[in-house]
């Protein structure tokens, strides 16, 4: 059975069964405590949190969320059931069936014939487990599905008690497990052999609350949760793993296409290493993650999640180089993976150029790593060698690996190759203790958890009707109001306060568009709002100071927006959509969006490209635009599902969560179609002009192109114009010559400069011969022994120290420069060969002139050069060489 059927017949059995179909949420939340989506119940927290009420009339939901668990990468192609990116399978229930439903559906769909839309499983291999005084899980097992007392088995907190990992809900579990028969192992059940006993189906009973602690089973229970709920997760691939007959995740039909497109680049075969296939394990494996990461919206980065598809994509890399693998790979990887997800993800068509475009850049990237690795590795193996050792220390391994992202793989097998050992407990050691920074970190950030309960109340009861895009004033009652952090029934001047109304005309902060300012007033009472937050989606928060007067629950008031405010945001927020347009217009469609903020007058627009933009793309970027402002096409907004939307066009972010019902954004027709919840203005000449000031990078893959709107625009360009024409009247030239006049001007100017350096430079050298005549003899070494004027450079005395030296011939010489460049005293050392031959080394000269400037230095015996601090120091540093030359 294939994958994209595994979903289909589990989505069928849960929405048969009453469920919500509830799409994939995007690997992207918002969430602090974590990177990635890494459980199928992560979308709906905040109703398990009881944040919100869920939004189904039945109370149950169904889902094949999309997960990513980085934790243990290296585990990756050494377990037989270890993904980092995986599907789970999941049914929910919010406090209506609890124990017996969810272990009930769970059966039938396991053991339903496939005819009657089942999976098919053997009842006889299936085995569960319970948390250990979990009687009445245990019962329904036994009683109500006659699975035989034998194969129940109990198990403590770490493995059958789940929590989030942060104080919230929790509850016993109970686990399905499938036995794949002796040759996996020994018998005994899940307890005996985890690896025989393959988990395919984890049932949550999320009846308890937890309180602080750290780990699966240091923790206080505080007691029952007013509503029971259930929370499941089934693993798409291993249940794929299972009914496809195969010995492991990495070669499902899904994966096994990449592992052969592996073995035809490099020439080794699958099935006949262990080394070789963890190999290309990792390969199936992280292509597949890599890609769902591109797909929504991540791109490599040297932190947080851009970081982590970075490892992803250069241990592709290394473990295709390691394989055999000699030419590029990452774009036969890409479009494998891609033809075998595109069927239960349709969006990946859309996006197929954007996704490749990002891998193979970051390849490219990486192999010029690889090629200065090699360098630095080899350096290091010289000095080792050079030493009389024969092992490569641990911290220059881990330097290689954390600095350079050189891969250890690799540093193994050359250092081998070069009659090498590595000290990996060294290397391990320093790995340790990166890991457990890491982890300290996410405990951390875990433990960061913003509580938004105090907004419970309204977000259930009191959501905000937003009534702004019509209407810049509006009556409303106060509903609540929040005092540092707390309830309270009355607000008075000076205090800085959260407002919570029934309906607001001020807009939130969202989708790149920041909060409306604005003010409430009644009488006398006036407060400035500062700001507007959205919570949950549904609940307007209006942070304001109260300037005059003072207000209490249930006052009715006038919420009024800055009309000023509203029409430049307006005009920025519009003015968003067109560039994003152009951009795509001049770009092609791989330039998607990856970010945006918008105020009054300014925007700026992130998106996903890996090369600089041209001045000529650019100023096409800003024509374009203006076209469409010039046009003066109406804006248009329409509300309607989400799938009419993606039919007709329109595009999303990624990242975001959109209900049932959207409202599309639509600007000239194709020319844009957006999803969006922002306010605009009613047609595209009210923009006014648009300016594109630049654009630049803001991580890897990623650029940012920022412009002014409306009077900004006019502002920024009037400023430009004044500026030009300034340029113009002191060149007296017309402004469309500036440029030609001032690049004329800047090639003179370099001219000119050139010539004065080579005067400086000939002069300099003009010096040699009176140096020459100023030497005197010391046993035998011609010794020439100058300060210089101050302010001459290092390399001055570098070049004139040199000139000196060749210019001594085949005589026995030593040449010491000095000068005092502001607080730095740089000096310099030359010796002839002859010089060399009798015993002197410029670098033992350097050592003896530095403790008498405060400075030190070093160098090879024919040249060294160091750096004080002390001049007055000079003359006792030259007598010092004096002395040393003396003495050989």
């Amino acid at each position: 059975m294939q994958t994209h059927e595994i979903r289909e017949r589990f989505t069928n059995h849960f929405v048969k069964a009453g469920h919500v179909a509830v799409p994939s949420a995007s690997l992207i939340l918002d969430d602090p405590n974590l990177l990635f989506v890494n459980a199928g119940m992560v979308p709906f927290k905040p109703y398990f949190l009881g944040q919100q009420n869920p939004p189904f009339e039945s109370g149950t939901a169904t889902s094949i969320q999309k997960c990513v668990r980085t934790l243990d990468i290296e585990e990756v192609g050494i377990t037989t059931r270890h993904n980092t990116f995986f599907q789970m399978a999941g049914n929910f229930s919010f406090g209506q069936y609890f124990k017996e439903g969810a272990i009930k559906h769970a059966w039938a769909l396991l053991t339903n014939s496939v005819d009657e839309g089942g999976y098919g499983f053997d009842p006889e291999k299936l085995w569960v487990t319970v948390y250990l005084d979990d009687d009445e899980a245990a019962e329904i097992w036994e009683k109500e599905i006659g699975l035989p007392a034998d194969r129940i088995q109990r198990l403590g907190m770490a493995d059958n008690y789940w929590s989030m990992g942060v104080p919230g809900p929790c509850g016993p579990c109970s686990e399905i497990y499938y036995d794949r028969g002796p040759a996996y192992g020994k018998e005994g059940g899940p307890i005996a052999d985890d690896s025989r006993y393959l988990e395919i189906w984890n049932l949550v009973f999320m009846q308890n609350e937890r309180g602080e602690g750290i780990g699966k089973d240091n923790f206080e229970i505080l007691g029952p949760l007013p509503k029971k709920n259930i929370d499941t997760g089934m693993g798409v691939e291993r249940v794929a793993c299972l009914l496809q007959g195969v010995d492991n995740v990495y070669e499902t039909d899904l994966l096994r296409p990449v592992i052969d497109a592996a073995q035809k680049l490099s020439g080794s075969e699958y099935g006949k290493d262990k080394d070789s296939d963890i190999r290309f394990r990792v390969i199936a494996d992280h292509s597949r993650t890599a890609m769902m990461l591109i797909l929504d919206g991540v791109t490599p980065g040297n932190e947080g999640r851009g970081y982590i598809l970075r490892r992803l994509l250069r241990r592709i890399i290394r473990s295709a180089r390691l394989l055999g693998a000699q030419s590029k790979t990452m774009d036969v990887f890409m479009n494998t993976i891609m033809d075998t997800m595109t069927p239960s993800y349709p969006e990946i068509a859309d996006n197929r150029e954007r996704i490749l475009r990002v891998a193979i850049t970051e390849e490219n990237a990486f192999l010029k790593t690889l090629e200065s690795g090699t360098q630095l590795f080899e350096e290091a193996a010289a000095k080792v060698k050079a030493s009389g050792a024969s092992t490569l220390v641990g911290k220059d391994a881990f330097a290689l690996h954390d600095t350079y992202g050189f891969p250890i793989d690799l540093t193994l097998e050359m250092a081998a190759e070069a009659g090498l050992s590595v000290d990996t407990e060294g290397f391990d050691t320093l790995m340790a203790q990166q890991r457990a920074r890491a982890k300290a970190d996410s405990r951390a950030k875990k433990h960061g958890h913003t509580d938004l309960s105090i907004y419970r109340e309204w977000v259930d009861n009191n959501p905000t009707e937003f009534v702004g895009y019509d209407n810049l004033e509006a009556e409303s009652t106060i509903v609540g109001l929040i005092l540092d952090g707390e309830k309270v029934n009355e607000v008075h001047a000076g205090q800085q306060v959260e407002v919570i109304l029934d309906a607001s005309p001020l807009y939130a902060e969202s989708g790149g568009q920041i909060g409306d300012r604005g003010e409430i007033l009644v009488g006398d009472t006036v407060l400035k709002i500062n700001d507007v937050q959205k919570i949950g989606k549904k609940l307007w928060v209006h942070r304001a100071t109260v300037e005059t007067g003072g207000l209490g629950l249930g006052d009715t008031v006038t919420a009024q927006v800055d009309k000023a405010w509203r029409h430049a945001a307006r005009q920025a927020h519009s003015g968003t959509h067109l560039i994003h347009a152009a951009l795509r217009e001049v770009l092609g469609p791989t330039a998607v969006q990856a970010g945006s903020m918008n105020k009054p007058g300014y925007l700026r627009f992130d998106f996903n490209y890996t090369e600089a933009l041209t001045p000529d793309q650019l100023k096409q970027i800003e024509e374009v635009t203006n076209q469409a402002v010039d046009a003066d096409w109406a804006v248009n907004t329409i509300e309607t599902s989400l799938d009419e939307a993606k039919a007709m066009g329109a595009l999303a972010l990624f990242g975001e969560n959109y209900g049932d019902l959207v409202r599309v954004v639509e600007i000239g027709g194709p020319f844009s179609m957006e999803l969006c919840g922002g306010t605009h203005v009613a047609h595209s000449s009210q923009i006014g002009p648009v300016a594109v000031l630049g654009e630049s990078s803001v991580g890897s893959g990623v650029r940012r192109i920022e412009a002014y709107s409306g009077l900004d625009s006019f502002r920024y360009l009037s400023k430009e114009r004044a500026v030009m024409s300034g340029i113009a009247t002191a060149l007296k030239a017309p402004s469309e010559e500036v440029p030609d006049r001032i690049a004329a001007l800047s090639q003179k100017l370099k001219e000119a400069e050139k010539k004065i350096e080579d005067l400086r430079q000939a002069q300099l050298m003009a010096q040699s011969g009176d140096l020459i005549h100023a030497a005197h003899d010391i046993n035998g070494v011609r010794v020439v022994s100058v300060r210089l004027p101050d302010g001459t450079s290092a390399g001055d005395l570098r070049t004139l120290a040199l000139d000196v030296k060749n210019k001594l011939g085949e005589n026995a010489g030593v040449v010491v420069l000095a000068s005092a460049e502001g607080a730095k005293v740089p000096f310099v050392v030359a010796a002839t060969k002859a010089a060399v031959a009798k015993g002197i080394k410029s670098g033992d000269l350097v050592k003896a002139m530095g403790e008498y400037v405060d400075g030190r230095g070093g160098g090879k015996p024919d040249m060294a050069q160091g750096s004080g601090s002390r001049a007055e120091g000079l003359d006792a540093a030259f007598g010092a060489v004096a002395t040393v030359v003396s003495q050989i």
